[in-house]
């Protein structure tokens, strides 16, 4: 019995270790970790919202309208199964010190970790563990509270971004639409800043969104937005700039798509989502040639200067497509982005819709042939 008692209140001090570990390291560790609570809470409400709440079957508005609480509602989860685990972690632990049923042990530990005093401590080795348990419930709160603000200073960062393309790319963003803009105001020949602008905001994604894995799934305060359509849409404003515009700067768009491809990439990663890393230039993309040639006339009756060869910019913006096309409409996917052109209007590649396998653990991705990564940014 004794051996038993001792085993029990081991695994009680492990399971107590665990979650406090978990919770540092989902709240305070600034670099993307495998947290198993974290992604057992965030995939299994995922499960709740994606395939029963919002089901496939459901409109987009509905759909829209649920999704918008998954993220909140699994921050909210996230601390009481850590509260839950801690209270059972102390509950084998208080039943392997003191004889009594479980169910006195079960109390004790809740009288604890609610501080409420319901139940007090008989014994002195009881009232330290109560002690020590009543602290790791205030340190988890406190965690989950400093957590919170981190969280939507970082979501309001990104949607500003987001809203301003609205005003340069409309609604829902289109390419064409924010070259035509640009081209309308005199800002096609200097879009050296935006370029870099949105550079600035990929490299902030990829760190943000890696650390905080529910933040991918935050929705825009207004429907008809999202981050991942916001990326394709500016790298293929990026793309269309760079393959298709006669005597423009290449560098910085250039580097935007570097930066952009590379952020979408390591989501996909983080998420499990399989890609190629390594595409070559003339691989199928999802665009096809009769819609280039249509964003191309439409480009031209607006009187920007094109280059001259239109067969050799479609290679080229195949060539900047190719990197993120894949990882792009997954995502899109995945997260049930709205309504727009060349990123959530059509299926992946291989009408295979993608899943989120984990959260954090990564996998290796396809490679084909060992060649190296293939981007027109390395010649520019």
């Amino acid at each position: 019995m004794i051996a038993l008692r001792t085993l029990v209140f081991l695994l009680g001090v492990a399971i107590a270790l665990w979650t406090v570990m978990s919770a540092l390291r989902t709240t305070v560790l600034p670099r993307s970790a495998q947290v198993g609570i974290t992604r057992f809470v965030f995939r299994g409400m995922r499960w709740i919202f994606f395939q029963v709440l919002a089901g496939p079957s459901r409109s987009f508005a509905t759909r829209d309208r649920i999704l918008a609480l998954y993220g909140p509602v699994s921050l909210l989860a996230l601390p009481i199964v850590w509260l839950i685990l801690i209270d059972f972690a102390y509950s084998l632990m208080f039943w392997a010190l003191e004889p009594g049923s479980f169910m006195d042990a079960t109390s004790l530990s809740g009288s604890s970790i609610t501080t409420l005093g319901f139940t007090p401590a008989a014994t002195g080795v009881q009232r330290i563990l109560a002690f020590t348990e009543a602290g790791w419930g205030l340190i988890l709160v406190t965690l989950m509270i400093t957590y919170l603000p981190s969280i939507y200073s970082t979501f309001a960062r990104r949607e500003t971004q987001v809203s301003l393309l609205e005003v340069r790319a409309g609604d829902p963003p289109s390419a064409v639409v924010m070259l035509s803009r640009y081209h309308r105001i005199g800002w096609l020949d200097n879009a050296t800043e935006t370029w870099l602008d949105w550079e600035r905001w990929f490299a902030e994604i990829e760190e943000s969104h890696t650390t905080f894995p529910i933040l991918p799934f935050f929705r825009s305060p207004q429907p008809q937005r999202s981050w991942v359509t916001a990326s394709g849409t500016v790298l293929d404003a990026a793309a269309i700039y760079l393959s298709c515009i006669e005597g423009v700067q290449q560098g910085p768009a250039g580097v935007c798509i570097r930066s952009g491809f590379l952020t979408l990439r390591r989501l996909a990663d983080f998420f499990g989502i399989e890609f190629d890393p390594d595409p070559a230039p003339d691989d199928p993309i999802s665009i096809s040639r009769a819609e280039f040639d249509d964003a191309w006339r439409r480009l031209d009756e607006e009187g920007i200067a094109l280059k001259d060869d239109q067969d050799q910019a479609w290679r080229d913006f195949a060539g900047w497509r190719v990197n993120y096309d894949t990882v792009l409409l997954a995502l899109a996917e995945v997260t049930v982005a709205p309504y727009a052109p060349w990123s959530s209007d059509r299926s992946s590649p291989s009408h295979e819709e993608p899943k989120v396998s984990r959260f954090g653990r990564r996998v290796r991705s396809k490679v084909k042939g060992g060649r190296s990564e293939r981007s027109r940014v390395d010649a520019s």
